[in-house]
């Protein structure tokens, strides 16, 4: 895996979510074109990915015990359930309600993440993210005018051209949701935070420097205490243990690539040994390094 963030760049922040996607290996799916029309119900179950649903045509309703109250979703609106909350896409609020005979076509799919290390970003979401088709002034309506092409046409390539374009949508829910609904604590509160987002773009950038808090706080512009402090009230863990995490994340993937030994990886981020390296890796993903490199050659 190769770095390529800007330290200097305006949004340090962006780049740090950039890597966090390139490392978690953002993969989507899209898993159906789903028509329906007067009285229907489709159940959604709990699942290990995320799911997301864009409205095509007509006017979907979605019940979750998860929601405060049914979603009413329009032509062009997106919602994603990033930690794959079961739901029901219905064509009512309640079961009670008189349920109009309106054709009604969405496309659904999901949303996989590689590794336990994407946790973090998922348990920084809401059970739900709506995003209304004239959001993002007018790119998700346009993005989901180009999905309903794909769709249609079923030309060679179609497949593929769809779970690209519905890679982007995941970006558009996050971004949404960052605009409407700040949040104050988490791995995206502190992207936002101009001088944590400057010092985590710093480790994504380099993870093999031998980082220290000093160092890092340098770069946030603070003193080493005031760093330290308000990065654990926002990440919930010190630096030194977030840059220990993202070490091994990108440790994974290299050895994944099947191109590095052990020993190898273990110099590239900073480790004196390979037996530390070794110790660290265990630790944090609870299998060996050696484990990652045999996996890598099953699949070569």
């Amino acid at each position: 895996m190769s770095e390529t963030l800007d330290l200097f760049a305006p949004n340090p922040g962006e780049a740090v979510l950039q890597s966090l996607l390139r490392a978690y290996q953002l993969r989507a799916r899209v898993t159906d074109r789903f028509e329906a029309c007067g009285h229907w119900d489709e159940p959604a179950p709990d699942a290990p990915f995320a799911w997301f649903h864009v409205v095509e045509q007509g006017i979907c309703h979605i019940r979750s015990a998860s929601l405060a109250a049914p979603l009413r979703m329009a032509p062009g609106d997106l919602v994603v359930f990033p930690g794959g909350a079961a739901h029901h896409l219905c064509s009512a609020p309640t079961p009670e309600d008189e349920h109009p005979d309106a054709r009604v076509v969405m496309i659904c799919g999901e949303f996989h993440f590689d590794g336990p290390a994407a946790a973090s970003l998922m348990r920084a979401l809401p059970t739900a993210i709506t995003v209304r088709a004239d959001a993002d002034q007018g790119r998700l309506a346009a993005l989901a005018a180009l999905l309903r092409g794909e769709a249609e046409a079923q030309q060679f390539g179609s497949r593929a051209v769809l779970d690209k374009l519905s890679d982007a949508l995941f970006v558009i829910a996050l971004r949404d949701h960052l605009r409407q609904s700040p949040p104050q604590q988490g791995l995206l509160a502190a992207l936002s935070d101009p001088r944590l987002s400057a010092a985590l773009a710093a480790i994504h950038q380099q993870p093999g420097s031998d980082w220290t808090v000093q160092a890092l706080a340098d770069i946030a512009l603070q003193s080493r205490a005031a760093f330290a402090q308000r990065f654990n009230e926002l990440l919930g863990e010190p630096p030194m243990r977030y840059l220990l995490r993202w070490r091994m994340t990108v440790a994974l993937l290299r050895l994944r690539e099947g191109q590095r030994a052990v020993s190898q990886v273990a110099g590239e981020l900073g480790f004196e040994t390979e037996a530390a390296f070794r110790r660290a890796f265990k630790r944090i993903h609870g299998f060996g390094p050696g484990i990652a490199r045999r996996e890598a050659r099953k699949t070569t």
